[in-house]
């Protein structure tokens, strides 16, 4: 698999759920859902920290993570998530970061396990990942929260496109049905 294909397809499609999600109001953007965490604000938010988090241990960081800024924390509640149009710039100038972090990664090391530190409810402790592994994290989780992201656009109305990688990245059309 070509990691810089795979994340170049994560941006593509993650532009077509920003061309969605731009047009809703602040309260569309902040209704709770019973889906996932809840708000389009929470689980926008928490996709873009998480990706900045898995790719300092791509980057080859194994130590105890640092304290996180608000807007790089991933754990925050619907009325403290940032407003799209910052969720938007933020996770765009992440994405200029992420490739080119992944383009040296992958040149070095990426199948090779790191011993990894963190903490967990106040508790450190240790475990054994490569960058390619926080890479595989990093794409599934965001699948599975645009999934989510995409439920709740359909729920407040929204049509959505065709966002499937075979789609996006090799067949010249799509057909339709």
């Amino acid at each position: 698999m070509d990691a810089i294909r795979i994340y170049d397809y994560l941006v593509l499609s993650r532009g077509r759920v920003f061309g969605w999600v731009r047009p809703l109001l602040d309260e569309q953007y902040r209704t709770e859902h019973p889906i996932g965490l809840g708000s389009l604000a929470r689980t926008l938010h928490h996709a873009r920290a998480a990706e900045a988090m898995y790719m300092v241990r791509v980057m080859g960081d194994t130590g105890v993570p640092r304290e996180l800024s608000p807007e790089d924390n991933p754990e925050v509640t619907t009325a403290d998530a940032l407003p799209f149009a910052e969720v938007e710039a933020l996770w765009n100038e992440t994405a200029g970061r992420t490739r080119a972090g992944l383009e040296r990664a992958v040149a070095g090391g990426w199948l090779e396990p790191m011993q990894i530190t963190t903490r967990w409810d106040g508790r450190e402790y240790a475990y054994e990942a490569s960058p390619a592994d926080f890479f595989t994290q990093l794409v599934i989780h965001e699948v599975h929260h645009r999934t989510q992201t995409l439920h709740m656009l359909r729920r407040l109305g929204v049509e959505t496109g065709e966002i499937d990688y075979s789609a996006m990245m090799f067949l010249p059309e799509f057909p339709e049905g």
